[in-house]
């Protein structure tokens, strides 16, 4: 059986736990705009200095997109 912890588990923190694994330091906050919708932001940074900074309209975008963005710059 599968605990429920395990079953309630967003996909964005599946991301961010896959983020800190790779030792990557990240953190995550919504505001306001100035037309009044809900934003996120989300960034990573590693020890070398190298930051990563996103935002969309919606939390797990937000992580998709910072994921990717990771992604582009491991590969690059």
């Amino acid at each position: 059986m599968i605990g429920n912890r395990t079953l309630r588990v967003k996909y964005w923190e599946t991301i961010a736990d896959n983020l800190s694994k790779a030792g990557l330091s990240w953190g995550c906050v919504s505001a306001i705009d100035s037309e009044g919708r809900t934003i996120w932001i989300v960034d990573a940074h590693r020890d070398d200095g190298k930051r990563f900074v996103v935002h969309a309209d919606e939390k797990l975008t937000a992580f998709l997109e910072l994921e990717a963005a990771i992604q582009r710059d491991v590969s690059a």
